[in-house]
């Protein structure tokens, strides 16, 4: 009784928040999903559109003065190529027929240019690997295996490990021109999917031979708590400056760790083992709680472990959620894995770190007057504050960044909790709403923003090719009822280009070990090694459901105690709310 009381309590409370919103707030959600999926799939098509109409095979589209550029004297396919799978996605033949007729008689890597070795590789490199992939024509792969052996002069350094950049030409590698030539930890260890994909592909070990000397060598530094810095010195191997953070020059560090486990159906566990214990160095050493109201969120060492953290927190970082639900169920759906032999306490912690922290990116939308997060916020800790976050002038744009929604996507297939589904749709509405561009003539286009906190906010005349690979993708996957690109089957690159999963067979195979394999406890939430993971846990609680949206846990409480919340039954209201109840079971079928 006591803890019905609790429980009854806290919705009281909650209605008490809400006040009439229930009803004020789902008037927006009067839309089946496929309807908001179709939506979604405009926008799309309106973006391309005005691409293909004004700077057709150009690098760079400036959507509101209708013009293009190249980033070298010829283009690399820098919108094209990134935006071609989803085009195959969302079944749109015309336009992915014109596209693969430029890739095929246009698009040439054949001349004198220095391209960043990270970018080119998961953007082009993967979306010609993703368009074959999904097409089974070789006209992708034959681009993407010459675009490969252009590249692979860039892992011609004295540790393996790629300079920043190579010269298509020629083949050479070009060290960093600052950070005293540094490469990025990120960069060089977000490699391995294209390569090992194409190697898998071709038969050709020598892909991937060089993308998994990058991993030996990185893990031969043996970082602390598997936290890494975000430089390391492609010469020597070794790291450079103490700064750990999972935004720019991080995080794809570690989604590629689970990424390569799962990519070769878990034969790799060493890169298992390794995630694992980065994902408790996150939790232990850059993971606080903002004031006041307890916000999940994840900072950075500027002077590494040891050091104070600070409570910036990149849009960057928001890939994370999805990543922890991802490692946590290994893609399947949770009411099937919880119910498995390999499912254990230590999953169901990452699975709820999951959730946290992609509610705080939510609420890097939700509390912005825009209704659109900004590049950067710092959040606040101390107990004073009244906001849980602020953002500094020059953090102020959005470049209609995919992060967010990606982990929207992913929970939303792994829990199937309708709460991510109408979250992308507030997000989605905010894009509409504010980074819409319509012209004079009709013509309508998406462009990104200067400044999010402003009534209305200021444009910038710039569309990013991710907006067309990664956010408009991801939120039509969110919206999809079909389950395509199933997660147990696929593994998405970091720009959102899915590859299959596949067996290593008997050509390939890691080729190092750990050089200190971690002892693990499982009682102490350590990490855990895979062959333990399938061993299930004793005494382990029966996991709960997902979490029903608070809004229906408030309706179905009222029901159950309408005494309490309005004195003597009123059967008009009793009606009117489970009327409201019948309402949400059809938006959520």
């Amino acid at each position: 009784m006591l803890l019905k009381g609790f429980l009854l309590s806290i919705v009281l409370y909650i209605v008490y928040l809400l006040g009439v919103g229930f009803n004020q707030g789902e008037g927006h959600l009067n839309i089946s999903w496929k309807e908001a999926q179709n939506e979604v799939k405009q926008a799309f098509v309106d973006s391309w559109h005005s691409y293909e109409k004004n700077a057709w095979g150009a690098d760079i589209y400036h959507p509101i003065t209708q013009t293009g550029e190249n980033m070298g004297p010829k283009p690399l396919g820098w919108m094209i190529v990134d935006s071609l799978d989803t085009m195959m996605m969302m079944g749109l033949t015309d336009e992915t027929a014109r596209a693969r007729k430029w890739i095929k008689k246009e698009l040439t890597y054949d001349f004198d240019y220095d391209v960043n070795v990270f970018e080119t590789t998961i953007r082009m490199l993967g979306g010609l690997l993703s368009g074959f992939y999904l097409s089974k024509d070789d006209v992708y792969l034959d681009k993407a295996t010459d675009l490969a052996n252009r590249l692979l002069g860039g892992f011609n350094t004295p540790s393996g490990l790629p300079y920043a950049s190579v010269n298509l030409k020629t083949g050479k590698g070009i060290k960093n021109h600052v950070d005293s030539g540094a490469s990025s930890t990120a960069e060089v260890a977000t490699l391995q999917l294209e390569f090992k994909y194409l190697a898998k592909l071709t038969g050709e070990k020598m892909y991937w031979d060089k993308v998994e000397k990058i991993m030996e060598v990185l893990e031969r530094n043996q970082p602390e708590a598997g936290l890494v810095p975000i430089y390391v010195n492609p010469d020597t191997g070794k790291f450079k400056g103490n700064l750990i953070r999972l935004g720019s020059r991080g995080d794809s560090y570690y989604e590629y760790l689970l990424k390569q486990f799962l990519q070769t159906n878990r034969q790799e566990p060493v890169y298992y083992d390794m995630y694992l214990e980065a994902v408790q160095g996150i939790k232990k050493h850059l993971t606080r709680k903002s004031q006041p109201n307890g916000l999940t969120f994840i900072g950075e060492l500027e002077r590494g472990i040891g050091g104070e953290l600070s409570p910036k927190m990149d849009h960057l970082v928001c890939f994370i959620g999805g990543l922890l639900a991802l490692g946590a169920t290994e893609g399947l759906p949770y009411n099937d894995v919880r119910k498995s032999g390999w499912w254990s306490s230590s999953r169901e912690s990452e699975l709820h770190f999951a959730r946290d922290i992609t509610h705080t990116c939510y609420k890097m939308y939700q509390d912005v007057s825009s209704g659109l997060s900004p590049e950067i916020v710092v959040f606040n800790t101390d107990a004073k504050s009244k906001e849980d976050f602020y953002i500094k002038p020059l953090d102020r744009h959005n470049l209609q960044r995919p992060e967010t929604v990606e982990s929207l996507f992913v929970l939303y297939r792994i829990t199937k909790d309708p709460i991510y589904r109408r979250w992308g749709w507030e997000i989605f509405q905010s894009f509409k709403k504010h980074s819409q561009y319509i012209h004079e003539d009709g013509e309508v286009t998406y462009t990104s923003l200067k400044d999010v906190t402003t009534d209305p906010p200021v444009k910038k005349d710039e569309m990013e090719s991710f907006w067309l690979a990664e956010t408009l993708k991801y939120l039509y996957l969110l919206f999809d009822d079909e389950d395509t690109m199933p997660l147990d089957k696929v593994v998405f690159n970091t720009e959102a280009h899915p590859f299959p999963k596949f067996d290593l067979g008997t050509l390939f195979e890691t080729g190092w070990t750990a050089a200190a394999p971690v002892e693990v406890n499982p009682e102490a939430g350590q990490p855990l090694p895979r062959k333990a993971l399938d061993t299930p846990i004793k005494a382990i609680p029966k996991a709960a459901e997902p979490a029903k949206p608070i809004d229906q846990v408030a309706r179905e409480a009222a029901l159950d105690n309408p005494e309490i919340l309005m004195g003597p039954r009123d059967d008009a209201k009793m009606k009117e709310l489970e009327g409201d109840l019948e309402d949400l079971a059809k938006h959520d079928a």
